[in-house]
């Protein structure tokens, strides 16, 4: 018999007087948190953003990027005891925000944002060139909003001089923080083509397309340390020279870093404005559908995830100014069946299937505002329930432990409607937020995992448990609900049929 596999060495503990920094970069502010080793938020602080929007753009200024990002820092590191206990920190940012910049690290362009949609041509070219290394990556095509369509588009209307760089949102920062040019993330570089599988750029996809490899900066691995703050960065931010500046994720893997959804089957719902679902699989999860794609773990594990066009921005658009605390309380009251499609804009829908023609809708007759609001909420938990059908599907491990976070989370009564339909236990962490997931990661720069660093920093909070009966009763109004969406030509038979299979 072969000899048996050696123990796991022992986790590496964290300091216990050190801090850890968490930056973000969303699209209405920059974050910084300082988090202890053992999870305790010590200080946080926040500055605004501000976006130009004109139909299917959507720019913001690079540079108050780093300004906002630079007070957020000197305010949080202000209000601790002693800012020399900082050890390191790593940012997230939004996923697909790219910009040209000089060989200075100078923007040369507005930062095109996450969801600006003008690249419609450059995203028709992309996806002639790269059809084969897409379909090899998981996913089917490139979106407009995707930051390679848009890096064509900068190429197509800029004067680009010898020198200039790519770089994602959360590059100019790690420029601006080091002083110099260092590698971006391989979670950010995944929307710009880079080949997750073979860890490179495609050099012959960049080719057709006209990319000089030189505008595209080095990719490594989250969790890799990047450099050390500088001293021009410690005067601007109050963090202390010398610290460790870890490479980060997109906005969404860190949250997910922050729920502690670390291990395969494990899987985080973000329910925010629309609803984002992410996960962990030890394999990649191949979508011939197009709607779900993979990032790279820090671990080298595979974080599967998409997001649906369906979400709380429903009830701020159907009940304008109303009082939610008071219509929850009224609709958990009636505890209605009628279910409302809560698409948050007439755009279609992108998850958990594309279909650009899908409109909001309701099945049942609700009377009274207060069942017209559970309707909603009921809707959006046979979406998420639809979603973890539809992963299933596809190969996706889906049984482990599920986070729900965002701020659909804190209606106390939605979460366990939620946990009612989908049938499964759920949990509120405590505090899930990206900047946490960041301070999480940031802790590796001792050599701690990340899941080493997660158990010791995130804290698990409340847990829900589904009621049976209310589960088995809302059971048929979620198939109704999903041959509803069959039979307007959106759902695609083969998966409402394994919707139907998960329910038996």
């Amino acid at each position: 018999m072969p000899d048996p596999a050696p123990p796991a060495p022992p986790a590496a503990p964290l300091p216990p007087d050190a801090v850890w920094l968490g930056l973000d970069l969303g699209t209405q502010s920059a974050r910084c948190v300082a988090v202890d080793s053992a999870g305790t938020v010590l200080a946080a602080a926040a500055r605004p953003l501000t976006s130009h929007r004109d139909g299917e753009r959507h720019e913001q200024d690079p540079e108050q990027w780093w300004h906002a990002l630079a007070a957020a820092c000197r305010e949080a590191t202000g209000a601790l005891d002693d800012p020399a206990r900082i050890r390191g920190l790593a940012l997230d940012a939004t996923s697909g925000t790219v910009l040209l910049a000089d060989a200075r690290g100078t923007p040369l362009t507005p930062g095109l944002m996450y969801d600006d949609g003008r690249a419609t041509e450059q995203a028709v070219r992309v996806n002639a060139a790269g059809a084969d290394t897409w379909r090899a990556l998981g996913y089917r095509s490139m979106q407009p909003s995707w930051a390679l369509p848009k890096l064509l588009w900068l190429l197509d209307h800029t004067h680009v001089p010898a020198g200039a760089r790519l770089l994602h949102q959360a590059d100019l920062a790690t420029w601006r923080l080091t002083g110099h040019q260092v590698a971006s993330d391989a979670s950010h570089a995944l929307k710009t083509g880079y080949h997750l599988v073979e860890e490179r750029w495609p050099a012959q996809v960049c080719a057709e397309l006209g990319v000089p490899e030189r505008l595209l900066p080095d990719v490594v691995r989250p969790g890799t340390v990047l450099g050390t703050v500088c001293a021009d960065a410690a005067a601007a931010t109050g963090i202390p020279a010398g610290t460790a500046v870890v490479a980060g994720t997109t906005d969404g893997c860190a949250a997910q870093l922050g729920a502690g959804a670390l291990t395969p089957g494990a899987w985080n719902s973000v329910l925010g404005t629309t609803l984002v679902l992410k996960g962990v699989s030890p394999h990649l999860v191949r979508d011939p559908g197009g709607v779900v794609y993979c990032h790279r773990g820090p671990d080298g594990t595979w974080l599967p995830g998409g997001a649906s066009s369906s979400g709380a921005g429903a009830l701020a658009r159907e009940f304008p100014g109303a009082d939610l605390p008071r219509l929850t309380e009224a609709a958990a009251a009636c505890d209605g069946e009628a279910v409302t499609y809560p698409l948050v804009s007439n755009g279609g829908e992108r998850f958990p299937f594309r279909a650009e023609g899908a409109r909001p809708f309701t099945l049942g007759e609700p009377r009274g505002e207060a069942e017209r609001f559970h309707a909603h909420l009921l809707g959006v938990a046979c979406v998420e329930r639809l979603c973890f059908d539809y992963l299933d599907l596809l190969g996706a491990p889906v049984d482990g432990p599920l986070t729900l976070t965002g701020g659909g989370a804190r209606n106390r009564y939605w979460s366990a409607l939620r946990a009612d339909v989908l049938g499964r236990p759920v949990r509120l962490p405590a505090q899930a937020e990206g900047a946490v997931g960041m301070a999480v990661l940031a802790a590796t720069a001792t050599g701690a995992t990340v899941r080493d660093a997660a158990r010791a920093m995130v804290r698990p909070g409340e847990e829900i448990t589904p009621d049976p009966v209310r589960t088995a009763r809302l059971l048929p109004v979620y198939l109704r609900f999903v041959e509803a969406l069959g039979a307007r030509g959106w759902l695609p038979p083969q998966v409402a049929a394994h919707a139907r299979a998960r329910a038996r």
